[in-house]
């Protein structure tokens, strides 16, 4: 009686006690909440420390001190490829972007460049050509170094015609056969005569037919598959 008469005394009530007690579990549940909520926003925006930079090596070299990656290249025989009207071809001057560029073989057989004006190149291998280039450079560049990459091959072609699905003229990139021909042209017409296709070809400068077996090269016999030359006909009766 004494104890909750001095409870009484303080202004201690049970129901403000009960008060006081629901405030407190609230303030703790806000709390709890309102930590579960930044750690959401943290999470969804992604927010994290800044990375230190580390600092960059000393041996670093910038990418345009870097030669340029050359284009995509056709791969040729250095020793029997010579340059024809339409190849198409890249020259790189190192450290001279200037003097760098593709370039087309017009039909007069010439390409155009900077300082140089107009050279003749047909028939040229690269290899020659790079070596023109240089010794036409020296009196404009010191120690001039050229590299002559060969990107297309348009001077090299063959020639579909009779009953297939598009005739015309075809590069030739270089070990290319009849039957990929063929396939190249979209096959067959309806009424083609497969057993009577031929390629004709000039040797010696004679024309000379050569038969060409299409059921056994499409079995995969490969001996029986004609590599193309330069300059071949195809003929599908």
């Amino acid at each position: 009686m004494k104890l909750t008469n001095l409870g009484s005394h303080l202004g201690f009530r049970p129901g403000l006690r009960l008060s006081l007690l629901l405030m407190a579990v609230v303030g703790v549940v806000l709390a709890v909440s309102a930590t579960g909520v930044v750690a959401q926003v943290v999470q969804a925006t992604g927010a994290s420390p800044a990375p230190t930079e580390k600092p960059k090596a000393k041996d670093d070299k910038s990418a345009a001190q870097k030669p340029d990656a050359p284009d995509a290249s056709v791969l040729v025989d250095p020793e029997t490829y010579r340059i024809g009207l339409d190849d198409q071809l890249m020259i790189s001057v190192w450290r001279e972007p200037e003097l760098s560029l593709s370039v087309v073989v017009r039909p007069d057989g010439m390409i155009t460049l900077p300082l140089l004006s107009d050279l003749h190149v047909v028939g040229l291998k690269p290899t020659e050509l790079q070596q023109l280039l240089i010794e036409k450079l020296r009196p404009f560049v010191t120690e001039p170094q050229v590299t002559v990459v060969v990107q297309g091959i348009r001077s090299r072609k063959v020639y579909l015609v009779g009953n297939v699905i598009k005739q015309g003229a075809y590069n030739l990139d270089g070990g290319e056969t009849v039957l990929q021909l063929l396939a190249a042209c979209g096959g067959l017409g309806t009424f083609a005569k497969a057993d009577s296709i031929y390629v004709l070809r000039t040797e010696n400068k004679k024309q000379v037919r050569i038969p060409f077996q299409y059921k056994k090269a499409i079995k995969g016999r490969t001996k029986d598959d004609v590599v193309l030359r330069p300059g071949d006909i195809v003929v599908v009766p």
